[in-house]
């Protein structure tokens, strides 16, 4: 089978099966069986595919038509210009999450981005935020928490992937527990906490429902039982001037807002969008 009609034939399978972007998740899944960039499957539409490799490739076109995202098939996803491993211990990153680097940096300013800063990535993941700020902030000492073990082994190949390891300590805590006591530690706080209601469940995409870990998605029948902590904690530990960066779920910024404006503990509270308007990432600085 040659490579245009192995692409011809995955996309109509995958769009059969209401794969979103389909065409795109077949070029994807060529191109790693191949080992190859897409612009060799378009240079080279008449390569002839060896019957392994081809009976390799639909076996992943029909794991991705059952459900299975297509990042947990190649085990890899972009983030930030950054290529990071991905597995179903982990949140997948979205395109979305970078604004949150964005805002991150900008409330820092220029001027301050070669500090030794103290960094808490909250919830980390893969360590797509930890890690994307590592590489900006060049003497920033980065603290990435989460719940799940797992996860912080998969941070931990990414930051070594990128050369940051020695500058990000892993620490298995849920949100900040860990530091419970502590005071004025950090300069910068930033997380993509859950924030689905367990009501909406069933109204999200079955590769996320079905494929990814509820513990990094789901917060209550609210939305909000991650960021009250967060919150309340993010106050103690931040000093005075410290910034806090969050994302916010598609419904959640009213709630997010009351949280921090009823603290009495922030100011300078401001509301970033991302590419389709919606309120994606909220920020304060600790008074």
């Amino acid at each position: 089978m040659e490579v245009r009609s192995a692409l011809r034939e995955a996309m109509a399978r995958l769009s059969a099966a209401a794969v979103p972007s389909h065409a795109l998740a077949a070029e994807l899944l060529l191109m790693h069986a191949l080992g190859r960039e897409r612009a060799w499957l378009y240079a080279h539409p008449e390569f002839g595919l060896d019957p392994g490799l081809v009976e390799k490739y639909f076996a992943l076109v029909a794991r991705r038509a059952s459900g299975e995202p297509t990042q947990h098939l190649t085990g890899k996803q972009e983030f930030w210009g950054l290529e990071f491993e991905v597995t179903p211990d982990v949140l997948i990153p979205r395109p979305e999450t970078e604004h949150v680097i964005e805002v991150a940096l900008e409330r820092i300013g220029a001027a301050r981005k070669n500090d030794a800063l103290r960094v808490a990535d909250v919830g980390t993941g893969s360590g797509c935020i930890a890690v994307a700020l590592a590489r900006e902030l060049s003497r920033a000492e980065i603290v990435a928490t989460d719940i799940s073990a797992a996860a912080l082994g998969v941070a931990r190949r990414n930051a070594a992937r990128y050369g940051v390891a020695e500058r990000i300590q892993f620490v298995e805590t849920n949100l900040l527990d860990a530091f419970a006591g502590e005071l004025h530690r950090f300069d910068l706080i930033a997380s993509n906490p859950p924030y689905i209601r367990r009501g909406d469940e069933f109204a999200l995409q079955r590769e996320i429902r079905a494929h990814e870990p509820e513990i990094a998605l789901f917060a209550g029948d609210d939305g909000l039982e991650a960021y009250s902590p967060l919150i309340r904690d993010a106050a103690n530990l931040l000093r005075t001037g410290g910034i806090l960066v969050l994302e916010l779920g598609y419904d959640s910024l009213a709630g997010v807002r009351e949280l921090l404006e009823s603290a009495g503990a922030w100011l300078d509270i401001r509301v970033a969008n991302d590419l389709a308007g919606i309120p994606r990432v909220i920020s304060a600085t600790r008074l």
